[in-house]
């Protein structure tokens, strides 16, 4: 099936794009019938195909149609109930996200999952609680997502794990001073709430120096960050200007300031880090063999790799949405039943045992230290320590 209309992302970038995922049946329509009836369920998958984080909506594409194979033996099917998965292209924009939204809850989708923008989830957890259908949010890391409401969950991680797993870096931050780097938008933002939330909770003091999304030159900001005199600097970063953000950084000599912890990106960064590529610390959400090469890693590297893909950063965020649509299927045929059915489910994932919390939709999993290394003339990743998802875990919000 990886040339067909289900699994494979065309090479030209069209926006508006609508695929179907499985061929539907000619049942009742998602939601409508008993449980062991025929039917069809109506999934939405609203992503950035096109747009600044394209290439992350790529991976997170890539991941769900395996996912989606392995969730259902390859049948595209949940018991009787035929998965019909319609794709649409976000680019990136929260308001041509609620208008495609708008279009597919009024076709009767009762699942909408996808997207890798923090602005952009916030608008469809609001259009779900609306609307009362279930909402599986994509590499999306705000935190503004745990809670918001009980039709949503998240298929990735969360900001507040990241900033976790940098703290797993240092022992003793009382009384010393960390600063937050980011873009001025929401995942930025988040960033730097979280790293209040969790290195602020050990005694460190925070600041930050955010960025406008449109800057293209960095000099002034990474000024910022020296004339701070910082203990440690914590950059969150996404999106193509990564490369110029730290080659500005190593010009004007932050990483002599001050060590420096930032999530690893997708593959396309590991050569941006330059000179200074074996002085970061990394946090990672994965990188392929983070997850030990266990069976379903190994299934969704094969899988991805068959379709002419290479498995990154955020492919298991798409191949745990599959996971967790097929999971909330078989649960039932009415949105509630669905999302009883995803509250406390845990399962085997590429990166091991993940857990959706009950309370707050929390979705726990593993965290990674990692390091670049030179390996055959490139720049790879390897792991330096699994740091277990309870090590991690944000705390409960109960609402």
């Amino acid at each position: 099936m990886k040339a067909t209309k289900k699994f494979l992302l065309t090479a030209a970038l069209a926006t508006g794009l609508v695929a179907t995922g499985c061929a539907p049946s000619t049942s009742t329509a998602s939601g409508g019938g008993s449980s062991d009836a025929a039917r069809t369920v109506n999934v939405g998958i609203v992503y950035s195909k096109t747009g600044p984080l394209a290439a992350y909506g790529e991976a997170y594409y890539e991941g769900l149609q395996a996912g989606i194979k392995y969730a259902t033996g390859g049948t595209g099917k949940v018991g009787n109930a035929t998965l019909n998965l319609t794709y649409q292209d976000d680019a990136g924009d929260p308001d041509k996200a609620v208008s495609i939204a708008k279009d597919l809850i009024g076709k009767d989708y009762k699942i909408l999952a996808g997207t890798v923008v923090s602005g952009v989830a916030l608008k469809l957890a609001e259009q779900a609680a609306q609307n009362k259908v279930l909402y599986i949010s994509g590499p999306a890391a705000t935190d503004a997502l745990q809670g918001i409401n009980k039709y949503t969950f998240r298929s990735g991680r969360q900001s507040l794990q990241d900033v976790a797993t940098a703290g797993t870096f240092v022992e003793d931050l009382k009384g010393k001073k960390v600063v937050v780097f980011a873009q001025n938008n929401a995942f930025g933002q988040g960033n730097v709430a979280a790293v209040k939330a969790v290195l602020g909770a050990k005694g460190a003091t925070v600041e930050q120096v955010l960025v406008p999304e449109d800057a293209t030159e960095f000099t002034p900001f990474a000024r910022q960050i020296i004339d701070a005199k910082p203990a440690l600097t914590f950059v969150a970063w996404a999106g193509a200007t990564s490369g110029a953000m730290w080659q500005s950084l190593t010009q004007q000599g932050v990483f002599d300031a001050a060590p420096v912890v930032t999530g690893l990106g997708d593959a396309s960064t590991f050569s941006a880090y330059g000179a200074a590529s074996g002085k970061i610390s990394f946090l990672s959400h994965y990188f392929p063999g983070a997850g030990g090469n266990n069976p379903v890693e190994q299934e969704m590297i094969k899988d991805v790799t068959a379709a002419g893909k290479k498995p990154d950063l955020f492919t298991p965020d798409g191949f745990v949405a599959g996971q967790m649509i097929v999971q909330a299927v078989k649960s039932g045929a009415s949105v509630d039943d669905m999302v009883k059915g995803l509250e406390g489910y845990s399962f085997d994932a590429p990166k091991g045992k993940e857990t959706v919390r009950a309370s707050d939709h929390v979705l726990l999993q593993p965290m990674y230290q990692a390091k670049l290394v030179q390996k055959d003339g490139a720049w790879t990743p390897e792991l330096v320590k699994t740091v277990p998802a309870d090590a991690v875990a944000p705390a409960e919000k109960k609402g």
